[in-house]
């Protein structure tokens, strides 16, 4: 990644805490409103899982042996 991918990731994040912390902090129906950066931590949880399955599917499904064509 650039570095500047980078930098636009971090405000990403910054921006994300602060607003989980100004709006969000009264809105405490669900019990995960109390673990501090809970949503910013599931985001990078979730993309991270997609990037592992699509790495794995990927593998499985579309990969083929080196010699598929000439037999």
């Amino acid at each position: 990644m650039k570095n500047w991918h980078w930098i636009v990731l971090g405000i990403l994040l910054i921006a994300s805490l602060i607003l989980e912390f100004t709006y969000l902090s009264d809105y405490a129906s669900h019990w995960w409103n109390h673990i501090p950066a809970f949503y910013a931590l599931w985001g990078g949880l979730g993309c991270a899982a997609l990037i592992f399955i699509s790495k794995g599917l990927g593998k499985f499904f579309i990969l083929s042996d080196e010699d598929y064509y000439d037999a």
